[in-house]
C-alpha cells in the first residue's frame, strides 16, 4: 500500500459550496475504509489535500474521479505518491 497526497485546487467557488457536503460524506466513508487517512482544507481557501492509501497510482485516481468536487467540475486534481519518513510531530 502506498499514500497519495491529493491536491485540489479551487476551479468554481459556488460549486464547492454546492458540493461540499457531498464531498465531506464521500471523504468520510473512504476514511472509515481505510482508503483516505486524512483530509482538509488550506486556509487561503485555494483548494484542499487528502491523504489517499491505495494499491497504485492508478485506483488513486480511479476514487478521486468519484469524489463530487471532481465529477461536478468544483475542483480539478494533482496526484503526487508521498513517501513518510516520519510518523511523529514535533
Amino acid at each position: 500500500m502506498s499514500i497519495y497526497a491529493v491536491f485540489l485546487p479551487m476551479k468554481d467557488e459556488e460549486k464547492s459550496a454546492q458540493y461540499r457536503p457531498q464531498h465531506l460524506e464521500f471523504l468520510e466513508k473512504l476514511h472509515e475504509s481505510g482508503s483516505v487517512s486524512a483530509y482538509g482544507k488550506f486556509a487561503d481557501g485555494s483548494g484542499g489535500l487528502v491523504m489517499y492509501r491505495a494499491a497504485s497510482y492508478e485506483e488513486t485516481e480511479k476514487l478521486v474521479k468519484e469524489d463530487p468536487f471532481v465529477k461536478e467540475g468544483a475542483r480539478t486534481y494533482e496526484i503526487r505518491e508521498w513517501v513518510m519518513t516520519s510518523s511523529e510531530w514535533k
